[in-house]
């Protein structure tokens, strides 16, 4: 029975056993170099490759040491998850165990940092080393539920042989990445895993719903906290003149006066009380209020530091990309979404710049999504529009751009499915 990828999650329903022996055939060919009865589905050829550029051993599991307790609950007291817990409990954790699942949550560095479920579930996974405080990164353990939904910022199921490491090739796991819905950065991945047998194509689509519930309630609670901030702020501001504004700790606006609203501002990375020159806003007096900062900009729109400013986009790293500004009046640093470090990425490829129209071409082979770019592009201006320019969009004349690039064409942003991105791996020699 000829099969395409497409096929293998369905059949494994109807004949979970002749599935995992047909994938196992696959990764046996793969690995050899013979030919495999059906291809990889794309996701898991591609982890595949990149397991076999990093020297994953695909016959050897290599476990790093657990985290100690006191740092397992460390990182649970720092992370943005622990508010969703909730909502992931409620809406995974009832029919995972009727199931004979598990859910695991790990942080944005692949650490699993809690695990629920059937007890029965959960000693099986203690022999494949899904123990609290493990690893479970890409690069460490091989192509799984956990680490390569971190890595392609997508939800991915990974059923039976699919997984790289032949020791995992009796488990299923579906997971889906929840992403800071203010910023686009990865805070972790919720996992749903169980033996071979507990595998349903459905699962993935249920983890990816409750992975966006999740991100929608950590949108409410910023909104909340706003509203807290706003009612502080607002007595604050009425009271001074010229242009202000207060931000919560990240930058987010809570109130303004005198001066259009920003929706965030870029604070330095690590603010302090004082006079600090920000983009958009030129000179400030920054001062602690409540639980955010009170932003008091100076009586122009101040311009740019003068001197030769430079730009560092750093695209090397598998999961995470930030942009650097370096050598203004004060040196900053932000995160990008997957999105943003697109966009940012073709402006630097393309130093004369992109209409519109080009960078929807670039982005989505349609030249007329004009309206999503130019949405986009007003929020990446919102922090660094002092280094922007428009009509075409472009970086200014006068800065340096550095683009750091990973060293495999093939890691380049792996999770876009851009045109322009792709073509750029492949410029790069990527297969």
């Amino acid at each position: 029975m000829a099969l395409s990828p497409m096929d293998v999650t369905q059949f494994a329903t109807v004949d979970t056993a002749r599935a995992a022996r047909m994938l196992s055939e696959v990764r046996s060919a793969r690995l050899s170099g013979g030919r495999a009865p059906i291809a990889p589905r794309p996701v898991i050829e591609q982890s595949w490759d990149r397991m076999l550029r990093s020297g994953v051993d695909p016959e050897h599991d290599v476990r790093s040491g657990l985290l100690a307790p006191e740092e397992i609950r460390r990182r649970r007291a720092a992370s943005p998850l622990r508010h969703v817990l909730p909502v992931l409990r409620e809406a995974l954790l009832s029919v995972a165990d009727v199931a004979h699942h598990i859910m695991v949550v790990a942080d944005g560095d692949g650490r699993l940092l809690w695990r629920e479920g059937s007890a029965r579930v959960l000693r099986r996974a203690d022999g494949l080393g899904f123990e609290l405080g493990a690893d479970w990164r890409e690069e460490v353990v091989g192509t799984n539920g956990v680490g390569t939904p971190a890595v392609t910022r997508r939800p991915v199921q990974v059923f039976a042989s699919e997984h790289f490491v032949r020791s995992q090739a009796t488990w299923t796991c579906a997971g889906a990445p929840i992403t800071d819905p203010r910023s686009g950065r990865l805070l972790g991945v919720v996992d749903v895993s169980g033996p071979l047998e507990t595998m349903h194509p459905a699962t993935l689509g249920w983890v990816d719903s409750v992975a966006k519930l999740a991100e929608a309630r950590l949108r409410e609670l910023h909104t909340q906290s706003l509203e807290r901030l706003r009612t502080v702020a607002a007595p604050v501001l009425a009271r001074l003149e010229g242009r202000a504004l207060v931000t919560d700790r990240d930058g987010w606006t809570a109130a303004v006066t005198g001066m259009p609203y920003l929706e965030r501002v870029v604070l330095p990375k690590s603010p302090e009380a004082g006079v600090r020159w920000l983009p958009s806003l030129g000179a400030c007096t920054v001062e602690p209020l409540a639980e955010g900062w009170l932003v008091r900009a100076a009586a122009g729109p101040g311009p740019a530091p003068q001197g030769t400013t430079r730009i560092v986009l750093d695209l090397g790293q598998p999961r995470r990309w930030s942009v650097r500004v370096l050598g203004g009046a004060e040196d900053w640093a932000r995160e990008l979404s997957p999105r943003h470090a697109e966009l940012l990425y073709l402006l630097a490829v393309h130093r004369g710049g992109r209409s519109a129209a080009g960078l929807a071409e670039d982005m989505f082979g349609d030249p007329a999504r004009t309206v999503t770019v130019r949405a986009e592009m007003s929020r990446v201006r919102r922090y660094l529009g002092a280094y922007l320019e428009h009509r075409p969009y472009r970086f200014c004349e006068d800065a340096e751009i550095e683009l750091l690039l990973p060293p495999d064409p093939r890691d380049l942003l792996p999770h876009s499915s851009a045109p322009a991105v792709v073509e750029g791996r492949a410029s790069r020699g990527a297969p």
